[in-house]
């Protein structure tokens, strides 16, 4: 049997353009969905370019336990040798904030001060140590779960008492410095094969839901000072920032090939990096309007591993 790319994944509508672009470069692939299943093992597992892209919110889409059998299956195919490109040190950065920010600032990378939290009493409490706004959000999330904002720590501490707390999947709720961006927005940048390929400046006026996959789209948001619809996604010419080298840094040494990593800038121009997603999607209307495609930049990115796979198998 020859080697192909296989996707390793639990939603098809984010697999699409991948698989369009993978077809239209002829390049073999199979599709694995790992929402559950079985594996042996003691079987060997084929030979072949493995590409993981499990999310931290299948849990969302009824797929509670996929990232721990994604884990499994990733352990088994490691301790064969299988090429994996975003491998189990990416997916357990995927489905904790925790240890990103861990593993972001062992880079000289700055994050929010945030206060990781289990149970609604250590919860209330860790609120009394921000004197400003700050917000929540789950540690296992995307999608933006979870994110409120609070103004003061009584406001949490009523929110947490009341029936509309929403607890993260895997209990530890972070309670995260606000950064305030003087024109609302956040930058997303893109990487692939480790490289950083473009930003993207991603409008937060109407709310944090910052997925860029055009399945999460509810169209585009208006910018009150203009009559011009301002677009929520769009790419930035000619995005430069020393940060850039200490990314990619922090992608090579933790098995990270894909990912979109999500910074904000205060109002001094001071730069927080809060979020990595190794699971990362690329909204069409920006890449249409940039002249560039994030799926096929990762399609021939597989096409090549799986060419030089060829040249030793």
């Amino acid at each position: 049997m020859s080697a192909k790319v296989y996707i390793i994944h639990e939603n098809d509508e984010w697999t699409k353009p991948l698989k369009h672009e993978l077809e239209t470069l002829n390049v073999p692939y199979e599709d694995w969905f790992l929402s559950e299943g079985s594996i042996d093992l003691s079987d060997v597992p084929p030979e072949g370019i493995y590409y993981n892209r499990m999310s931290a919110s299948s849990h969302t889409r009824g797929h509670r336990y996929a990232p721990e059998y994604t884990a499994a299956v990733l352990s088994w195919l490691e301790s064969h040798g299988r090429r994996v490109l975003n491998d189990s040190r990416a997916l357990a950065l995927e489905v904790s904030k925790v240890a990103q920010y861990n593993a972001l600032r062992q880079h000289g990378i700055v994050t929010p001060k945030t206060i990781a939290a289990v149970g609604k009493d250590h919860l209330s409490k860790a609120a009394d140590s921000f004197s400003e706004p700050f917000i929540t959000k789950h540690n296992r999330a995307g999608k933006g779960l979870g994110v409120q904002l609070f103004q003061q720590p009584e406001s949490l501490k009523s929110y947490v008492a009341s029936e509309a707390f929403d607890e993260s999947i895997d209990g530890i709720t972070l309670l995260q410095q606000y950064i305030q961006s003087p024109d609302s927005s956040i930058t997303r940048c893109e990487f692939v094969g480790g490289k950083f390929l473009y930003a993207v400046r991603v409008d937060t006026s109407d709310g944090f839901e910052l997925c860029p996959a055009d399945a999460c789209q509810v169209g585009d948001s208006f910018c009150p000072t203009t009559e011009q619809p301002r677009p929520k996604f769009e790419i930035i010419e000619d995005f430069d920032h020393p940060v850039l080298a200490n990314y990619e840094a922090f992608l090579k040494a933790n098995g990270i090939a894909f990912a979109g990593i999500e910074c904000i800038q205060n109002e001094r121009g001071e730069l927080f990096t809060y979020d990595v997603n190794t699971n990362t999607n690329y909204n069409a209307d920006a890449e249409q309007k940039g002249g560039i495609s994030g799926m096929k930049a990762i399609a021939e990115t597989l096409e090549r591993e799986l060419s030089e796979l060829h040249s030793f198998i």
